[in-house]
């Protein structure tokens, strides 16, 4: 009787543990997104073309841009899967049909 008394206990607190974790975590989120409302509305305050302007010049200053040789590498890459995933659905298109044509007698003009 005793070790079912003693977890009875130890579950009362694992529960009331649980019930505490819950209401901390609800209030951290709560904090956060006050928090989050507040800086937006700081933020929201500097606005107009001229802050716009300046913060795409900011943006552009940190892209890191391709050499003339990365920019060629990638091109010829790209050129290549476009025509290769032409080709294939090309193949896949004339294989269906020619599928059509051979099991319903369909002809397309």
């Amino acid at each position: 009787m005793a070790n079912s008394s003693k977890n009875g206990s130890d579950q009362a607190k694992a529960t009331k543990s649980k019930e505490d974790l819950a209401k901390a975590a609800a209030k951290a989120s709560a904090n956060k997104q006050s928090q989050n409302s507040r800086n937006k509305n700081a933020q929201g305050k500097k606005t107009g073309l001229i802050a716009y302007l300046r913060g795409v010049r900011q943006e552009f200053k940190k892209v890191v841009w391709p050499t003339k040789e990365e920019l060629a590498t990638d091109t010829v890459v790209v050129f290549a899967c476009v025509i290769f995933f032409a080709v294939a659905f090309w193949l896949i298109d004339t294989g269906f049909l020619a599928a059509l044509k051979g099991l319903l007698g369909i002809t397309l003009s």
